[in-house]
This record gives structure tokens, C-alpha cells and sequence, in this order.
């Protein structure tokens, strides 16, 4: 056995701990040169090779510390004798360049990002199976606008723009800039000399001069050589010469010439890589002005890391993700003409929102919403005359823990907001009296069931029903006349919606209230009473809710209900509500002295395809340019208007396959899906 010395190197038997194999029976010790012949797979004639060469090496008194190998006594390679821990200069540099050779034949990044080929034409390069194409910029006009790069960044084409900006030190330019003055002036004295009448590009010029030199001289400016260099891609070569000529025009509207960069076309394109290297250097005389002006971050964005996707920014095909919750509220409207996808919208909303853990409750006035919540699982409750499902407008709110409520809070509240249902209910034909003993009679009913003014939690008694107020109301001397009115919701044609105990429960994470069925007559009154219960559980416990009222315009007919959708609005943010306003009558809507604080107190906006007559009232509202005005005006279906806070962006509503066909209102695609379920039954 070979003694392993520190900073020395054996061969053959030296024994390692690392690995033991059974030899005979017995359990041997594997060593280091054993190991290395059984990894590799070494023959008689690659071990003697080995070891011819592990030889020479020690007579040349290499050691392995000075090619970089731990300082470890038990780690040996091949070799018998120690070696001493120098290493000539020749010797050196051949194992420097050994390691640079097997460095090379390694894979790096480069290997998986570079391209299988790359052709360099003329006036393009071919990458791949890419074609690409360079431009440069190399004049400008006398006066650059602000933001007239945002044409080229928001056009819709794959390309890379690239800016080089060269300061130059002041006290060089000044004293190029006076020499050039000084130029000018003899020039234009040798003319008047002459008699010639004077040149105007000479003395525009020399003005230019003489402010842009008085504005260096004191600070107020900085001179700078500027490069602007385009790269546009595409997969087809016919095509990539059309985007050059639109970019080409583009520009050569604002008076900014550029040119394609023939014979360098190799140096152009890498003059856009990501690499901060210029080899074009076609650079151009520009002062801190107009060189603000090319700031290229101009395109108007709306994304954020968190929330929902809500449709593509159709300015530069960037994604709209945005948390609603995350404004100062989350009240939202949708106007929209019938047909251009509001409700598809909104269920898409809806079906993204359910992903993030928010309930949703939907007030569904045609049906629409149903396919939605059997998909996921919801509630669809049809509130009709026929129908099992029953609301008690008498209901009060559970009261909120930690809520400072004094006793008769929640019963004067309740009160308040069925003497506004009752208004609704007999179409306001009511007399000061009898609001007057409309209120008497309210408190009385709710006193025939124990609930008084000093009960401090009127929510564990049974509340009482629109048939005992009818009752109260019948033995007043006074009310006779407006019990009347109201027996045709007890008693009457529209009896047992509005007069028994209620039946149902929000406590799934979709709820789906549809008054489809509904008389058009109770529609107002069904939706009031809807969101009023809606209200009563929402104040009851804190949880991140949105409240969807479609066709809302219908509400907004009658004061007492708009008045109490807009308490809503205004209430919700303290409830972590959102309400989500939808309506395609736009003027209706706003003629409502409830309508505009309604949209004035939702933080997003979403406006789509809207027809001639309501555009002019939606521009007042929202300050709309006529650019934008002329969009919602010509947009196609699920394209228009989103608004968030103080930013808006022109949108395209986007969804996936499965997506589309969970929320689609197409009749078409409807039946299509009925076809084939009636296929498979």
C-alpha cells in the first residue's frame, strides 16, 4: 500500500473511503484509480496511455494544486510519487488553452437562443426562417411635436427600436457654435454688401443659432449627438416591404426622414440588439428640447400584477389586468347598444372574478346568466309568481360584529326603505297622509311581532309579512284607500311573491336572481326587493362581494328605486362591494337625476359599441376626444372604451375556447351546444 502524502499525488492502491465493492466475499475499499477505470470504462491501452502520461507530468514537477484541484490529501488522481507545486510558463498557457477548448465545446446560452442560420442580404437579413429589416433616421424637421414617436411605438408590428445618446461637453460645442455664428453674420453682410436681398434660410438659421448658443450658455439646454435606429420583422418577405413602407410614410408625415440600411444591413440589426452597441453612428445634432420629445414610453398601458384579465389594449396588444378593489371603489358601469357583447363582458368578469375567491350576485333580467352558474356550480333562483323561491321584504339586516348600533337602527332603516317600495308599488299615488300613516303602520306591524324602537336585536324575532301591514293599514282610519292598492300583492293578482317568509339562501359563491318570468309591472318592484335583501345580508358580514344589476336603466324610471340603487353605489365600497351597473339606454339612464352620480361614483367604466344618439351624452360625461368618439362608434363586437381611475384605453374583449362557450349569447352557438348535448342523450 502507497502512503498518501498532503499536496502529493499517488497512483494505484491508494485507498479512498468514498466507495466500498465486495470483493470475494469481502467487503474491500474501492480506490480512487479503480474508480476512475470503472466510471469511464477504460481499456488496457487507455490505462497504459494514462499512465505514460500521468509519468511524464511528474518528471516535470506538475502539480495538481496549480491547475486549480483542492488541497486535499485524501482526494488522489493518478500518479505513485509526490510532485512538487510549480508549473513553467509554457506549460501554463497549454493548460489555459486546453481548459478554453473544452470550455468551447460545452453549451452555453448562445447555443440555445442563437437562430439555425442567418442570411445577410442586400436590404434584409434573413434569421431562421424571420426576415428583418433596418431603418435609420437621418434628418428631422426644424420643430419636433411632443410624442410623435408614439405612432411607431404602438404599431402593430414586431419591432426594435433602438436610441443612442452621445452628450457632448458644452465648452466644445460653444465654440463651434461661434465660429458658425460668426460665419453667418460675415455671409449675410457680403450679400447686403453685394446689394442681394437677403437669404430667409440663412437668417432662420442663424436665429436658431443664436438662441440655441444664448440657451447653452446658460444651462437651460445641453447639446447632444442622437441615433434612431428601426428593426421590423416578419415571416414574409412581401410583406416585411409593405410594414417598411407604412413606417416609411409614417414618419415621412412628421417630416422625419429615414432610410433603409442598405450594404450595412448586419451592422443595423445589430446596432438594435440589446447590447448598447452603435456600429451604424449615423448621428444627428439634437438640444435637451427635442430630444425629450423621442421619449419612447408613451403608449397607454393598463395592467397590473394582480387581478383579472379583462381584454387586450387594442393601442399595443398589451394585456388589461386589473384589480377593481384596488380603486378608491369598485363599483363599476357598462353602457353598451344591444348586440355589442356587454353581457358577454361581464359574464367573462364574473368567471374570472369566481377564480379569485369573490362571490357574485346577479339581478338577470332575460335568462342569460343560467348556463353561467351551472357550469360552476352556482345558484339560479327564478323569482316569479309561480315560483317556490320568495323574498320578505320585512326582513331585517343581521347587525355587522363590532358594529356601534344603538337599538331601532336597523328597524328605522327597514321602515325607510319600505316606505320606498310601497311608493314604487302603488306607482307614487300617494297623499301626504297617507305617507304619514304609512309610516305609523309600518311601526305598528313590526310591534305585533315584538320588534319596537328600544329592541336591541330586532333580528331574532320573526319578521312580519305584507298581509299584517294590510291588516294594520285596513284598521286605520285614513289608510283604507292605500290598503287597497296594496291587496293585490296579498290577496290579488300578484299575491304570494311579496307576502311569505323567505326561502333563500346566498350563502354559495354564485347567486343568480332572474325576473325574466316576471310581469313587466313588477320587475321594478322584484328588483328592489331583490337588492334589498341583497343589501341586508352584505351589511351583515364583511366579505369581497360584486353585485351585477343588468338592464339597470329599468330602476332608474322610478325615483324611489334609483334613489335607492344609488345609496347603494355610494354605500358599497364600506362592505367590500362592488356594484356592476349595466344598461344599453344610455339616455334614459342619464336623464335620471340619479344616473350621472351613479357614474360618478364607479371607478371603472367600460363603454362599447354605442349607436349615434347616445355618443354625445357619453362624450359630455367622460370628456371623449372625437378620435375616441369616432371608436365607439365604429368598434366591433366586446371592442370599446375601459376606464380605471384616471387611465382609459381602447379594449378588446378576449376569451379562451372553454371560456366562449360557457358565456356566449350567440343564438347560434346556443343552439349548436343544444344540438350536440341532444346528440349525446
Amino acid at each position: 500500500m502507497t502512503e498518501i502524502k498532503q499536496n502529493s499525488v499517488v497512483i494505484g492502491e491508494a485507498q479512498t473511503p468514498q466507495k466500498a465493492v465486495e470483493v470475494s466475499g469481502k467487503i474491500q475499499k474501492e480506490t480512487a484509480w479503480e474508480k476512475i477505470k470503472r466510471v469511464f470504462g477504460l481499456n488496457k491501452k487507455e490505462q497504459n496511455s494514462i499512465e505514460k502520461e500521468v509519468v511524464k507530468a511528474q518528471s516535470s514537477k506538475e502539480s495538481i494544486q496549480a491547475v486549480g484541484a483542492p488541497q486535499n490529501a485524501s482526494q488522489p488522481v493518478v500518479g505513485a510519487t509526490p510532485v512538487s507545486n510549480t508549473l513553467s510558463e509554457a506549460e501554463r498557457k497549454q493548460l489555459l488553452e486546453a481548459e478554453k477548448i473544452y470550455q468551447e465545446g460545452l453549451s452555453g446560452v448562445k447555443d440555445l437562443i442563437s437562430p439555425s442560420s442567418m442570411e445577410i442580404k442586400t436590404d434584409m437579413l434573413k434569421i431562421g426562417d424571420i426576415y428583418a429589416q433596418s431603418f435609420f433616421v437621418y434628418a428631422y424637421p426644424r420643430y419636433l411635436d411632443t410624442n410623435w414617436l408614439a405612432p411607431v411605438v404602438n404599431f402593430d408590428v414586431t419591432m426594435d427600436v433602438s436610441m443612442f445618446i452621445y452628450p457632448i461637453e458644452s465648452e466644445g460645442i460653444m465654440k463651434v457654435m461661434r465660429n458658425k455664428v460668426a460665419q453667418m453674420n460675415s455671409a449675410m453682410t457680403m450679400e447686403r454688401e453685394k446689394g442681394n436681398v437677403a437669404d430667409p434660410a440663412l437668417e432662420t438659421a442663424l436665429e436658431d443659432a443664436e438662441e440655441l448658443r444664448r440657451a447653452i450658455q446658460r444651462g437651460e439646454e445641453k447639446f447632444f449627438h442622437f441615433a434612431l435606429y428601426f428593426t421590423i420583422y416578419s415571416e414574409d418577405d412581401k410583406k416585411i416591404t409593405k410594414i417598411s413602407k407604412q413606417l416609411e410614410s409614417t414618419l415621412g408625415g412628421k417630416l422625419i426622414l429615414v432610410k433603409r440600411a442598405d450594404l450595412q444591413m448586419e451592422h443595423a440589426f445589430n446596432s438594435t440588439l440589446p447590447i448598447a452597441t452603435d456600429e451604424l453612428t449615423v448621428e444627428s445634432n439634437m438640444n435637451t428640447s427635442p430630444l425629450s420629445s423621442t421619449f419612447p414610453f408613451t403608449s397607454s398601458e393598463l395592467t397590473s400584477n394582480e387581478g383579472i384579465l379583462y381584454g387586450l389594449n387594442r393601442h399595443n396588444d398589451s394585456l388589461i389586468i386589473f384589480d377593481r378593489f384596488q380603486l378608491e371603489n369598485a363599483n363599476s358601469v357598462i353602457f353598451a347598444k344591444s348586440g355589442a357583447g356587454k353581457s358577454y363582458a361581464v359574464k367573462l368578469e364574473v368567471l374570472r372574478s369566481l377564480m379569485m375567491g369573490t362571490d357574485v350576485l346577479i339581478i338577470d333580467p332575460e335568462n342569460e346568466y343560467q348556463n353561467l352558474a351551472e357550469e360552476v356550480g352556482g345558484t339560479y333562483l327564478r323569482v316569479s309568481l309561480n315560483s317556490e323561491r320568495r323574498i320578505n321584504p320585512f326582513d331585517l339586516p343581521l347587525p355587522m360584529k363590532d358594529e356601534n348600533l344603538k337599538p331601532g337602527d336597523l328597524l328605522r332603516a327597514s321602515v325607510i326603505n319600505l316606505q320606498s317600495l310601497i311608493k314604487i308599488m302603488v306607482k307614487g299615488e300617494m297623499t301626504a297622509q297617507e305617507e304619514s300613516l304609512l309610516d305609523r303602520g309600518l311601526l305598528d306591524t313590526y310591534s305585533l311581532k315584538g320588534i319596537t324602537m328600544q329592541t336591541p336585536n330586532p333580528s331574532d324575532f320573526v319578521p312580519p309579512t305584507m298581509e299584517d301591514l294590510v291588516d294594520v293599514l285596513s284598521g286605520m282610519k285614513g289608510a283604507e284607500n292605500l290598503a287597497k292598492k296594496l291587496e293585490k300583492y296579498t290577496t290579488g293578482t300578484f299575491s304570494g311573491i311579496f307576502n311569505k317568509p323567505t326561502n333563500v339562501d346566498l350563502k354559495n359563491g354564485l347567486v343568480v336572481f332572474c325576473i325574466r318570468d316576471l310581469e313587466e309591472e313588477l320587475r321594478p318592484v322584484a328588483t328592489f326587493v331583490i337588492l334589498n335583501y341583497i343589501w341586508n345580508r352584505v351589511r351583515s358580514s364583511l366579505k369581497r362581494r360584486i353585485l351585477v344589476v343588468d338592464e339597470a336603466w329599468s330602476m332608474m324610471q322610478h325615483e324611489e328605486s334609483a334613489k335607492f340603487l344609488y345609496g347603494l353605489v355610494k354605500r358599497a365600497r364600506k362592505y367590500y362591494l362592488g356594484v356592476t351597473t349595466i344598461t344599453q339606454d344610455v339616455e334614459d339612464f342619464i336623464k335620471s337625476d340619479y344616473g350621472k352620480p351613479i357614474i360618478t361614483n364607479s371607478s371603472m367604466q367600460l363603454l362599447l359599441r354605442q349607436s349615434p344618439s347616445a355618443v354625445p351624452h357619453l362624450q359630455k360625461i367622460f370628456n371623449l376626444t372625437e378620435g375616441e368618439k369616432y371608436l365607439l362608434l365604429n368598434s366591433g363586437i366586446g371592442q370599446g372604451l375601459f376606464f380605471a381611475g384616471n387611465k382609459h384605453v381602447a379594449i378588446q374583449v378576449i376569451a379562451s375556447y372553454l371560456e366562449d362557450q360557457i358565456v356566449t349569447t350567440n343564438p347560434e352557438q346556443i343552439l349548436e351546444q343544444q344540438r350536440k348535448v341532444s346528440q349525446v342523450v
